[in-house]
C-alpha cells in the first residue's frame, strides 16, 4: 500500500515509521525545509513541497496513493489537503488530523475526509474509557455514514448480564464489533453470553448512542426517572 503523509513533524514521522515497519510505501511531504529530516525516517520518500498546491501533489503522484494522511499542525491545511486528495486525485482513503476539537465538525465527507482523528478528544476518551463503567465513551468518529466507534464497560448489575448476544435487540444502525474480556479480544457470536466487566466496542450511528447506553445501563438505573 502506498501512503502519502502531509506534514513531516513528530506526528507525521511517527506514523511513517509505523507504516514502514508494516511493509507499506510512505511519502512524507512538508514545505518547511527544517522538517525534511531524511535521516530520521530513511526508508521513506521525502518531498519538500506545499501539500496545498496542485503542482506539488502532481509531483507527489497522489493518484497512485491508496491512502493520504493530512497530519500537519494546521487544521486549515489538513482540510485543503483532504479535499484535494479526494476530489482531484480520487484517493480511496483520506485520514485527517484534527488539532482543535472546535473544528471537528468540519472534518467530514464534504471536505473529503473519511476518518477524522482528534488527538485531544481521543486522549480524553481514553481517560474516560479507563475509569468509566456503564457510561458510553466515544472513541472515534467516522465521517462516512455519521458513525462512531464507541465503548462501554458493562456494569455487574446491568440487566443484560447473562444474556446471549444473539438474544439482544440492538438499536438500528448499531453493530457490536468486539468484546474485550480479561485481556482477551473476542469476536462476538450469537451464542456468547455477556458478562459484567465486559468492555464492549460498537460502531453506532450517533443518533442511536442514547438508546444503546440505555440498553446497556445498570438495572438500578432503569427505574430512575
Amino acid at each position: 500500500m502506498r501512503v502519502a503523509i502531509a506534514g513531516a513533524g513528530a506526528v507525521g514521522r511517527s506514523i511513517a515509521g509505523e507504516l514502514l515497519e508494516n511493509g507499506h510505501e510512505v511519502l512524507l511531504v512538508d514545505k518547511n525545509p527544517s522538517s525534511i529530516s531524511v535521516e530520521r525516517v530513511p526508508q521513506a520518500e521525502w518531498l519538500l513541497a506545499d501539500a496545498c498546491e496542485i503542482t506539488s501533489l502532481d509531483e507527489a503522484a497522489l493518484q497512485r496513493c491508496n491512502v493520504v494522511i493530512a497530519a500537519t499542525g494546521d487544521d486549515k491545511v489538513n482540510l485543503v489537503v483532504s479535499l484535494l486528495a479526494k476530489t482531484e486525485y480520487g484517493v480511496p482513503r483520506v485520514v485527517a488530523r484534527v488539532n482543535n476539537p472546535k473544528n471537528e465538525w468540519l472534518f467530514n465527507e464534504s471536505w473529503g475526509v473519511d476518518v477524522a482523528v482528534s488527538t485531544p478528544r481521543l486522549m480524553s476518551a481514553l481517560v474516560e474509557e479507563a475509569v468509566s463503567v456503564g457510561d458510553l465513551v466515544r472513541l472515534m468518529r467516522f465521517s462516512q455514514g455519521d458513525a462512531n466507534l464507541v465503548e462501554l464497560t458493562l456494569p455487574d448489575d446491568a440487566r443484560l448480564v447473562g444474556t446471549r448476544v444473539g438474544d439482544v435487540v440492538w438499536p438500528e444502525d448499531t453493530a457490536l464489533v468486539t468484546i474485550i474480556r480479561e485481556g482477551r479480544v473476542l469476536v462476538p457470536s450469537k451464542d456468547d453470553t455477556l458478562e459484567g466487566g465486559d468492555e464492549l466496542l460498537f460502531v453506532a450511528a450517533q443518533d442511536r448512542e442514547g438508546q444503546l447506553e440505555d440498553l446497556l445501563s445498570a438495572e438500578a438505573e432503569q427505574g430512575r426517572d
